[in-house]
C-alpha cells in the first residue's frame, strides 16, 4: 500500500493518468506488477503508454487492466501479432484483492490506474481505489485550479 503518490516514483515515471484525479476523489492507493509481453516492455521504455481511458475490472478474485495502450514499436517482431489495447493481468498481494474486492461490490467504489512507474527494474501500475464525482465537484475543481493559476500570476508579478 502506497501513501506518497509522486514522491516515490518521481525519477521513473512511465505514464500518468491524470484526467483520474479530475473525474474521481481517489481515496486510498495500491501498488500492482503488470503481467506483459516483451514487445510491451519496449515500448513501455520507449514511452508508448497512455492510461487516459483504462479501468481495472476484478473478475475471478483477479484484478485486470482494459483499455490501457501501448503502442507497439515499429521493429516489433514479424512473428507476434502486437495487440495494443490486450486486457493485462495485474499482480497483487491476497490481502489487496480482497480488501478491493469488498469496497468495489459493496461500497460501489471504482479503481482507477493512476499512473505507471519503475520499481526495481519492473514496471508497477499505481491504482487508485475511487469514486466518481458530480458535475458540480468538477466544476469546483476548475474554479480551485483557476485560483490558484491566478494567485501564483499575481505572486510572480506582485
Amino acid at each position: 500500500m502506497m501513501s506518497k503518490s509522486n514522491k516515490q516514483h518521481s525519477g521513473s515515471t512511465i505514464a500518468l493518468n491524470k484526467k483520474a484525479k479530475f473525474d474521481y476523489f481517489i481515496e486510498e492507493r495500491f501498488e500492482a506488477g503488470l503481467v506483459l509481453e516483451g514487445w510491451e516492455v519496449k515500448s513501455i521504455r520507449a514511452g508508448r503508454v497512455q492510461l487516459r481511458d483504462s479501468y481495472i475490472l476484478l473478475k475471478d478474485n483477479e484484478a485486470w487492466l482494459f483499455g490501457a495502450l501501448i503502442t507497439p514499436l515499429p521493429t516489433a517482431s514479424t512473428h507476434i501479432q502486437p495487440d495494443p489495447q490486450r486486457n493485462r493481468k495485474l499482480l497483487m498481494h491476497r490481502k489487496e484483492l480482497d480488501k478491493l474486492i469488498g469496497a468495489v461490490e459493496r461500497k460501489g467504489y471504482a479503481l482507477i490506474p493512476t499512473a505507471m512507474y519503475w520499481k526495481h527494474g519492473r514496471v508497477k501500475l499505481e491504482i487508485g481505489l475511487a469514486h466518481g464525482k458530480k458535475a458540480h465537484d468538477k466544476r469546483q475543481t476548475i474554479k480551485e485550479r483557476d485560483w490558484q493559476r491566478q494567485e501564483r500570476r499575481l505572486l510572480k508579478h506582485g
